[in-house]
């Protein structure tokens, strides 16, 4: 397999060493670039923009440890895969907690080191999203590739998906792609509205419709005129609401409360659920002929636990964004909290996840954010410490491959053939490490 796309910096002063690895890198077919110090390195490291660096911890002029982190705190930087001697072990453990990768040791198998390579590289290309805007799961560029689509057309989107998932977001991002994206966005929860002034908030009303209407209002129907009107938890709309909905699709007018005259209505209508639907008309909760007319083009937004390659972007993109409102100078999580961050569930989806950010970078201590930083209620009494949290080696490995595996599949749509492809394994093995790890239930091929 062919890697002409990817660049690998090598830091190594053994110039025996630096030069073995160098032409059995290329031969790979990798592009090098090798540097013999430290402060080399440093220099021209966001100027060749490695897609990794492989870096012996000790150098002649400063240790890899601190290279390291300089590169990470000055621009974020390339996974490190560190080169240690047997002594060393301690502190590369401590390095992949501060988020480093991986590392060898000395001596090392070249098979063993080209497959730790290919595994950061894999688990780069998986987590990262330069040109996805709403995620970097194959799920959610599928939305956005839609949204692209019906952008520009007048089409009634009803999206659908448990709370706090991203329907908002997701209807933003194609008002803002559209060619109305100058006209107004009126987002509107339907659930959060007491019933009885529902249909004032959402077609207006006059003056003296009702005791205490001293002006005339305008709803939301009438305000959104050109852009797009949300209508987010739309089965929590009372019936006779629904019924003054319809009316309004259908035929593109509607009277404000205590009024006569109909109004034009020339805006976009785009509903979201969390709730059946379906479920709510055969309990006569919601309308059948408005279901039908609202389900023109349906766009089901997933839970974040069936999108792992979403999780980590986004809880840099949140870290990132609470670091500079704050100010904070945490940069990003330790490993044991990305492996924690991967294997919780998020009920309560991006919100939940956006929370719990803001939450520890609030009160982070360090400049990487710890497993009891985002989930405190580990923490336990207190008393524990995550450096002396130890898992097994085998569990460790299973834990890692499962998630490389589903983030694969996840890439590839779940095609098991392309994902052992991207994963460098064949598919036989693939089939062997799924089956292992209880994950055939989960292949869809």
């Amino acid at each position: 397999m062919l890697h002409e796309t990817q660049t690998i910096g090598l830091i190594e002063d053994d110039l025996v060493m630096g030069e073995s690895l160098i032409q059995r890198l290329q031969l790979e077919g990798y592009k090098t670039t090798w540097w013999q110090t430290g402060q080399e390195a440093c220099a021209n490291m966001e100027q060749v923009n490695p897609d990794i660096v492989v870096c012996d911890l000790r150098l002649p002029d400063i240790s890899g440890d601190e290279v390291f982190r300089k590169v990470k705190s000055e621009f974020g930087g390339p996974p490190f895969l560190f080169i240690t001697a047997y002594g060393e072990i301690d502190q590369a453990v401590e390095l992949m907690r501060a988020g480093a990768g991986d590392y060898v040791t000395k001596p090392f198998e070249v098979s063993d080191f080209l497959q730790r390579i290919d595994v950061l590289l894999t688990q780069r290309a998986i987590t990262s999203g330069d040109n996805a805007v709403l995620g970097t799961s194959s799920a959610m560029q599928e939305i956005e590739a839609l949204l692209h689509r019906v952008a520009n057309i007048d089409s009634i989107l009803l999206l659908t998906g448990e709370t706090g998932v991203g329907k908002e977001v997701a209807t933003r991002f194609m008002h803002q792609i559209s060619t109305n994206s100058d006209r107004p966005f009126m987002a509107v929860n339907c659930a959060a509205i007491p019933a009885e002034l529902i249909e004032s908030e959402l077609f207006g009303h006059e003056k003296g419709a009702f005791t205490g209407a001293q002006d005339t209002h305008l709803g939301y129907a009438e305000r959104a005129q050109g852009g797009i009107l949300f209508l987010d938890e739309i089965g929590e709309l009372p019936l006779t609401a629904q019924t003054r909905l319809l009316r309004l699709l259908q035929e593109r007018v509607f009277t404000r409360v205590g009024g006569e005259k109909e109004l034009p209505f020339s805006a976009r209508i785009v509903c979201a659920t969390n709730a059946d639907l379906e479920q709510m008309i055969e309990e006569k909760l919601f309308r059948r002929d408005l279901f039908y007319r609202i389900n023109v083009i349906p766009v089901h937004v997933p839970p974040l636990r069936q999108r792992h390659a979403d999780i980590l972007p986004l809880i840099n993109y949140y870290v990132e964004l609470f670091a500079e409102t704050m100010p904070s100078n945490v940069t990003g999580l330790s490993s044991l909290a990305e492996e924690s961050a991967l294997s919780y569930e998020w009920p309560g989806n991006v919100r939940e996840l956006r929370n719990r950010v803001e939450r520890a970078v609030a009160l982070a201590h360090d400049i990487r954010l710890g497993q009891s930083d985002l989930f405190p209620e580990l923490a336990g009494d207190g008393n524990s410490d995550e450096r002396q949290t130890i898992a097994t080696l085998a569990d460790v490995r299973d834990f890692a491959e499962r998630r490389q595996i589903l983030r694969a599949l996840e890439k590839t749509g779940g095609q098991t053939g392309k994902a052992a492809a991207l994963l460098g394994v064949s598919r036989t093995t693939m089939w062997e490490k799924m089956r292992r790890l209880d994950l055939l239930a989960d292949d869809p091929s």
